[in-house]
């Protein structure tokens, strides 16, 4: 009878029995991408878990998980709506706070209702307490929050429903103490955000327990956030973890800074590096659905942009959506808009400080205007070089590891360099790469060119890769030559 093995679990030179053995060869291993729209974003909340990261979809799940937005800079709610509505669809969501808010409570039947977290959305939690029409020994204890949800849990006495609400991962509240059961209702009230957190607590630690950016480690975002940060001092701890992980740090300076000052502020924050985009502190007017007129941090719509785009374009030129104002412009609605000259671009930019400002080089909307990094070399100071590098490099790590313990001879060489060159043309054929003259925009090397036995005697095999971004056009020439004395020639075709 024959035998099925998977290959490399049977060794074919010592075989005894006469049979038909079948070895399953697994095939080239191939590369799907990593995210590239995955938003992380640290800021105030108020509900949900203190520096832990929640899966976010869209201002529905937001306001499920984290309760009503707040009129604050840092609120997160406004930051996800703002990049909502650039196109981002993909956050990882981290709440962090001062330390001095506190969990809304209510007594109801000598009960003390503690809301699960702390925050001003607890102060609109109702729970009601019923007895059961048909069998009188059963109550049933009904919690709900028009944004949070609803709960009911039962039993006979306080503590049967206290352990129901216990064992419920979607509980509003904790039950405690209680004796004899008595039809009734309350509101809970005490629940407080707290004030704006320090920097420190946006920035959090990296320990066991991580907290505030920290705790968006290994959580596959490709972009980082803090709702309304613009201290300039964190910002090379933000470089610092954008490297680490491979993720584009948003930020902005602060509120009214003039063009001026801007320059002198990013050099003496030593933010120069290709990780971090950095606006300008010309803060913006958004008119937030539940608060009203906002003046919020750039950052937001920049971020949520760059979530909207594929990671091989730029942000300059693109639309941006909701803007009805900013600092230096003024509100849209007054119907005359300030506008930046070319020597205040030319000095933002010199810096490397991006800008969102009105109009835009293709027409009369509000728009990313540099499209760069902070870094200083023009070679890597395009929102697409580092977007795109920061998606090769991720995905590269993601994926290889399943070339690790095998055994190093030509076919593994062969399937390394099928596996990368198979991916590039991937992404060659998305458009995602290419070249002006139809080259192909990247080589793969894994052979043993690169790898002689005195490396791969000690396990270790290399592959090079080299891979040509497309450019941005930024700066668009035409030459134009009028004039009743201009000859014109007019090539005919055949």
């Amino acid at each position: 009878m024959a035998k099925i093995y998977q290959a490399g679990a049977l060794n074919t030179t010592s075989l005894t029995v006469p049979n038909v053995y079948v070895q399953i060869q697994q095939p080239v291993t191939l590369l799907n991408g990593v995210s590239s729209s995955r938003v992380g974003v640290v800021g105030t909340a108020s509900w949900g878990p203190v520096n832990a990261p929640v899966v976010i979809g869209g201002m529905p799940d937001y306001q499920a998980a984290f309760g009503t937005k707040q009129a604050l800079a840092s609120d997160m709610g406004v930051n996800v709506n703002i990049a909502v509505y650039q196109g981002a669809s993909d956050f990882r969501c981290v709440r962090v706070t001062d330390g001095t808010d506190k969990a809304s409570t209510g007594m109801l039947s000598g009960a003390t209702l503690t809301a699960v977290c702390t925050g001003t959305s607890g102060n609109t939690i109702s729970a009601k307490l019923t007895q059961g029409t048909i069998n009188t020994a059963i109550w049933t204890l009904t919690v709900s929050h028009s944004l949070l949800g609803v709960n009911s849990y039962q039993g006979t006495t306080w503590v049967e429903i206290a352990a129901a609400a216990a064992s419920d991962a979607s509980a509003l509240v904790v039950v405690s103490g209680g004796t004899a059961l008595t039809a009734g209702g309350v509101t809970l009230a005490g629940g407080a955000d707290g004030g704006t957190p320090s920097t420190s607590a946006f920035i959090g630690s990296d320990g066991t327990t991580r907290t505030g950016l920290y705790a968006l480690r290994n959580q596959g975002c490709a972009i980082g956030l803090l709702c309304g940060l613009s201290d300039t001092s964190s910002f090379a701890a933000q470089i610092d973890f954008g490297l680490g992980e491979g993720l584009y740090m948003v930020s902005a300076l602060p509120s009214g800074t003039s063009v001026s000052a801007a320059a002198s502020a990013l050099t003496g924050a030593g933010a120069d590096s290709y990780a971090m985009k950095v606006m300008h502190g010309d803060w913006l007017w958004w008119d937030d659905d539940t608060n009203g007129n906002m003046l919020v941090s750039p950052a937001a719509f920049a971020a949520g942009k760059l979530a909207g785009l594929s990671p091989e374009q730029s942000t300059l030129n693109k639309q941006l959506y909701g803007v009805i104002g900013s600092q230096k412009a003024g509100l849209t609605s007054s119907g005359t808009l300030a506008s930046y000259s070319d020597a205040e671009l030319t000095a933002l930019f010199d810096a490397g400080i991006d800008v969102i400002c009105y109009p835009a080089p293709g027409g009369e909307y509000w728009a990313v205007r540099g499209g760069i990094n902070c870094s200083t070399s023009a070679a890597v100071n395009g929102d697409n070089y580092t977007r795109l590098t920061n998606y090769l490099a991720e995905t590269f790590a993601t994926g290889m590891g399943t070339y690790i313990g095998q055994t190093i001879n030509a076919d593994l060489f062969v399937n390394i360099e099928a596996t990368l060159t198979g991916f590039l043309s991937n992404m060659l054929d998305e458009g995602m790469l290419g070249s002006t003259n139809g080259a192909v925009p990247y080589s793969v090397i894994c052979d043993t060119s690169n790898n002689p036995d005195s490396r791969t005697a000690l396990g270790y095999v290399q592959a090079d890769v080299k891979v040509k971004y497309m450019g941005i056009l930024r700066y668009f020439i035409v030459n134009l030559q009028g004039g009743q004395g201009v000859t014109v020639t007019v090539a005919t075709g055949s």
